[in-house]
């Protein structure tokens, strides 16, 4: 951690024994100088006045005239560039809630701690500060008109990456996530969170997902070819389904590409609600017909819910990453996550996790009946040419 000495802490609490043991407990911890209050006004001056602005704030949620939540409000405005630790003693998913909110504002939280603090829990959380938690200006992402992605589409500058889907009980890859990418001509490799939403806000995300659906299906026979058989998943957008005749398009695809429907998933993905049900049921049916698979991806989120699992055939369910990632060692997450897949097992679908992120995640999901699994600690997207190798290298460096 950098000196200790160079960082300048605030606590900010409304109970008077609690700043005196918490300083106590920073100075016994190396940082004797924190400053203290005891109500969020005070506080805003200290934080409005270069000579000391904190670079730490240690927050206590719950205060009278001024809670934490309203104060970091007033941060926010004030365009903070510190980290924060939230302190409480209220319940756990009360200060999950305030950590996310405090996320959403872009303000760096090193954690949550309740009270009564321990020396041992404060002391792991400043282990995490550093210069570079601290909020730096960002130089916003460049977002392409509609005509560059438009282009885009039809000049061939879309390409496909592919992450690994692997079952969870044996390590095996069953397949793969198709995941589109950019090769732009001046910028290099540009992300879908770049170009996606211009896609679906000018009427281009049908063509885009059409050229990914026919170039992933190519790179599934080719796959075939070379002796590797994989199932592949590729995103479905709600506007995908506003046109009867997708499910043709789909099938002849398909059909050219020698690729059987058993081994094509498509992912059922929200950013907005439908309009009409009556298409997209038809179309998804439809394609449940010709024996294509159907997921509903990131379930729990957004506009994914228990009506689309009553009224559509999905054969799988994905798990929100939220759901997923540290599941493990968090019992609010853990029963969501359990929710989840139980409800898929009750409904006879298979359960496919996201955003396993670390050994703990695949421990923790090695411990359940989830079927398959996917997540930067198994394989980030890569390029179809890297797949072969890298399923070779798999069972040595994750499957335990």
């Amino acid at each position: 951690m950098t000196d200790k000495s160079a960082i300048s802490i605030l606590v900010l609490d409304d109970d008077p024994l609690m700043l005196k043991l918490l300083s106590h407990m920073l100075a016994d911890l190396g940082f004797p100088s924190a400053i203290t209050s005891d109500n969020g006004r005070a506080a805003l001056e200290m934080v409005d006045n270069p000579a000391s602005q904190p670079d730490l704030i240690l927050l206590d949620l719950n205060m009278p005239e001024m809670d934490g939540l309203e104060f970091v409000r007033h941060l926010v405005e004030r365009h903070y560039t510190g980290s924060l630790i939230l302190i409480s003693g209220e319940d756990e998913r009360t200060l999950q809630a305030s950590a996310k909110l405090v996320q959403a504002h872009k303000l760096p939280v090193l954690g949550h701690l309740h009270k009564p603090v321990t020396p041992k829990d404060l002391a792991a959380l400043l282990l995490k500060w550093s210069p570079l938690s601290q909020s730096k200006p960002r130089s916003a992402k460049k977002i392409y008109s509609a005509d560059e992605v438009r282009a885009a589409i039809t000049g061939g500058e879309l390409i496909n990456y592919y992450q690994p889907k692997v079952e969870v009980a044996t390590g095996r890859v069953v397949g793969v996530e198709t995941l589109v990418r950019w090769q732009h001509p001046v910028d290099g490799m540009v992300f879908p969170d770049q170009f996606i939403g211009v896609a679906e806000e000018h009427g281009l995300i049908d063509d885009l997902t059409r050229v990914v659906l026919a170039g992933a299906l190519a790179q599934t026979r080719l796959w075939q070819d070379a002796g590797l058989t994989l199932q592949v998943a590729v995103n479905v957008s709600m506007d995908n389904l506003d046109s009867l005749d997708f499910v043709d398009f789909v099938a002849v695809q398909a059909a050219a590409a020698g690729v059987p429907p058993q081994q094509v998933v498509l992912e059922v993905t929200e950013s907005r609600l439908m309009r009409d049900s009556r298409t997209p049921l038809e179309i998804l049916t439809r394609l449940r017909l010709k024996r294509f698979r159907l997921s509903i991806d990131d379930f729990g989120t957004g506009h994914s819910s228990l009506a689309q699992l009553r009224d559509i055939p999905f054969d799988e369910l994905k798990i929100d990453r939220s759901f997923v990632h540290g599941a493990g060692n968090n019992s609010t997450v853990q029963a969501m996550f359990g929710a989840s897949l139980g409800l898929a097992k009750q409904l006879n679908m298979e359960a496919v996790a996201e955003g396993v992120e670390d050994q703990a995640d695949w421990d923790f999901l090695r411990t359940t009946e989830c079927d398959t699994a996917q997540g930067y600690f198994i394989a980030r997207p890569m390029p179809a040419a890297n797949l072969p190798g890298w399923i070779q290298s798999w069972p040595s460096t994750g499957a335990k």
